[in-house]
């Protein structure tokens, strides 16, 4: 079975949102692409208070001194398509009202006719907590919980009741309603995030950091469904972070997805095996404008589908 291929829109501070954000989305559409991708950095502490990733000593890039809001960025994607899916990879879920996020989340599955998953996941940055107020850093995983709850509740039929930490809804009606059930995706990466995901999620959005690694991670992840006992699917979408170079990467330790067009569908081609629905690919940061990040996208596509991806 073919690999889903998506690609990451352009947010990032090099790039005219309004204008390239349409253009990059019709032209991954009319490329071939399945689907369209957005990630959330909420800002840039500056000076640094903590390290990217809450890894001390790495640095921020500079790229993410202006990272466009995500919803927004999906919104301008949606208007200008008509097929590909539109993908949150991912949404920092506690940064959000549970209420107010789930009715954004269905207005633009209504809008777009069904086209909407929504990847969550609960984040790292103290300061992007504490700027949003909703819950402390703390408390991020009770959050998401309710969180998820609320978008279940909000998409269903109504009445809408949900008494929880947060949210209560005493009985309401709430639309629009999604075009479809809209699927829920999580980045799990700790034992505990797992067993949410198997017992509350659709699905899995994993980062690239090896096709070896990945392996074993969804090996573990099938073995924890099997003894929960979920008997569902499992839906699969590989995130990976793409450092462009328009020659070949002759490093050593070359990390995986850095390097060339022929590097890149090489490390497709490994992750592809692995045996995930879909992969896609972000570029934004290593490319110059939206009209290098079209011309590498379209590259990437026809190479990787010529490679059995």
């Amino acid at each position: 079975m073919t690999t889903r291929l998506g690609l990451g829109l352009p947010q990032m501070k090099q790039y005219d949102i309004g204008r390239d954000v349409p253009d990059v989305a019709r032209a991954a559409e009319d490329i071939g692409y399945d689907s369209l991708w957005v990630f959330e950095r909420a800002l840039f502490p500056d000076p640094a208070t903590q390290g990217l990733y809450g890894i001390e000593g790495l640095a921020w890039p500079e790229a993410y001194r202006g990272v466009a809001e995500p919803l927004v960025t999906l919104t301008l994607a949606a208007a200008a398509t008509e097929r590909a899916l539109l993908g949150t990879s991912v949404l920092v879920a506690p940064l959000h009202v549970p209420f107010q996020l789930a009715k954004a989340l269905a207005t633009l599955d209504a809008a777009s006719g069904g086209r909407v998953v929504a990847g969550l996941g609960t984040g790292w940055s103290l300061d992007e907590y504490a700027a949003a107020s909703v819950r402390p850093f703390e408390e991020r995983g009770q959050v998401l919980d309710e969180l998820i709850e609320v978008c279940r509740a909000v998409w269903g039929p109504d009445p809408v009741v949900y008494d929880g930490k947060l949210t209560k809804i005493a009985s309401a009606a709430v639309g629009p309603k999604p075009a479809r059930p809209i699927p829920v995706l999580l980045a799990a990466s700790t034992n505990k995030a797992r067993r949410r995901l198997v017992d509350m999620a659709d699905g899995w959005i994993p980062g690239a950091y090896g096709a070896g690694q990945l392996a074993a991670q969804w090996h573990q992840l099938q073995d924890l469904a099997a003894e929960r006992g979920r008997t569902e699917p499992i839906r699969t979408v590989l995130r990976t972070n793409a450092q462009y170079t328009a020659k070949a990467y002759d490093g050593a330790n070359r990390s995986p997805f850095q390097g060339s067009v022929d590097q890149i569908v090489e490390d497709l081609v490994a992750h592809a095996e692995v045996g995930l629905d879909e992969i896609f690919v972000d570029l934004q940061s290593s490319v110059r404008d939206a009209e290098e990040l079209k011309d590498v996208a379209a590259e990437v596509h026809t190479a990787a589908r010529a490679a059995g991806v």
